[in-house]
C-alpha cells in the first residue's frame, strides 16, 4: 500500500519527542506538510532539526504551546487555523495513589490529555468539514480500557479520549471527515528508555531485555513480550491518516501488543 499525503496540512501536538514524534515523521515522509508542536521552543526546534536529517523533501513548520490550557490551545489554533490531519497525542503521566491525588492533579490531568484535543478538536473540525476531507486522531492508551490502579486519574483521562472520538464521529458523520482513536500498548519511548537506563533493577541487561521484563512485570498478558516501537505505533496513525482509510471512523484501534484481552 502506497500512502500519498502530498497536498494535505498535519498538525501532531506533543511531536517533539516520542510517539508524536514518530507520528510526525511518517506524516512527513508520506508528504504531508507537519507542523510540530512541543511547549518550548528549543524542543520544537530541535525536533525539527532532527526531522529535515531524516526526511530531507519534508514540509515543515513549528509552534511552541503549552496545550495544558485553554490559552495554549487558543495559541496554536491562531498559528495554525485549519488543517487537514489533526493527530491529538499530547499526554502526560505519572504514578500517584487514588488517596494521593488532589483536584490541581486531576485538573491538570484532564486539561492535558483531554480538553487540549477536545479544544483543537472543536477548532479544526468545522474547517475539514467544509472542505469535505479530514481525519482526527486521538492517541488514547491501553490503559483507557484496564485503568491501572497506580495512575487512575491517566487511565480515566484515556477512556475520555475514547468516548469523545465516538462522539465526534458521530457528530460529522457522511461529512468526509474520520475520527478514531489509537490505543498503544507499553512502547518505548525516550521516556521509558531513560527509565530503563537509569533503574538499578535493569543493570546489565540490554535495552530489548530490560524492555521485556519491565513488560513481563507490569503488563504480563502482553502477546508480543517486548515494548512496542514508536514506529510500530505511527504506523497505525499513519494508515488512520489515509485516503485509504475513509471507511474507518468512530473506530478505538489497538497497537498495545495484545495486552488488552479482548477480540473486540
Amino acid at each position: 500500500m502506497q500512502i500519498d499525503l502530498t497536498g494535505k496540512s498535519a498538525v501532531v501536538t506533543g511531536s517533539s519527542s516520542g510517539i508524536g514524534y514518530a507520528i510526525a515523521r511518517a506524516l512527513a515522509g508520506a508528504g504531508a506538510q507537519v507542523t510540530i508542536n512541543g511547549r518550548s521552543e528549543a524542543g520544537v526546534a530541535a525536533a525539527l532539526d532532527c526531522l529535515k536529517e531524516t526526511v530531507p523533501e519534508a514540509l515543515l513548520t513549528g509552534v511552541a504551546a503549552d496545550l495544558g490550557n485553554a490559552a495554549g490551545c487558543a495559541q496554536l489554533l491562531a498559528a495554525l487555523p485549519d488543517v487537514d490531519i489533526l493527530i491529538n497525542n499530547v499526554g502526560t503521566y505519572y504514578h500517584e495513589d487514588f488517596f494521593a491525588i488532589g483536584d490541581a492533579s486531576w485538573q491538570a490531568m484532564l486539561e492535558l490529555n483531554f480538553m487540549a484535543g477536545m479544544r483543537l478538536a472543536r477548532g479544526y473540525l468545522p474547517g475539514m468539514v467544509a472542505r469535505g476531507w479530514g481525519r482526527v486522531q486521538f492517541v488514547s492508551s491501553e490503559c483507557g480500557l484496564q485503568i491501572p490502579v497506580e495512575m487512575i486519574h491517566y487511565g480515566v483521562s484515556k477512556t475520555a479520549n475514547l468516548a469523545l472520538a465516538r462522539g465526534l464521529a458521530k457528530r460529522v458523520a457522511g461529512s468526509g471527515v474520520t475520527v478514531n482513536a489509537i490505543l498503544p500498548g507499553p512502547t518505548l519511548t525516550e521516556r521509558i528508555a531513560a527509565h530503563l537506563a537509569t533503574d538499578p533493577a535493569y543493570d546489565g541487561m540490554t535495552l530489548a531485555q530490560a524492555g521485556a521484563a519491565i513488560v513481563q512485570a507490569q503488563r504480563p498478558g502482553s502477546l508480543i513480550g517486548r515494548l512496542a516501537s514508536v514506529d510500530e505505533v505511527a504506523n497505525l496513525a499513519l494508515y488512520l491518516a489515509s485516503t485509504q482509510a475513509s471507511a474507518t471512523t468512530g473506530a478505538a484501534l489497538r497497537v498495545d501488543g495484545g495486552v488488552v484481552d479482548s477480540i473486540l
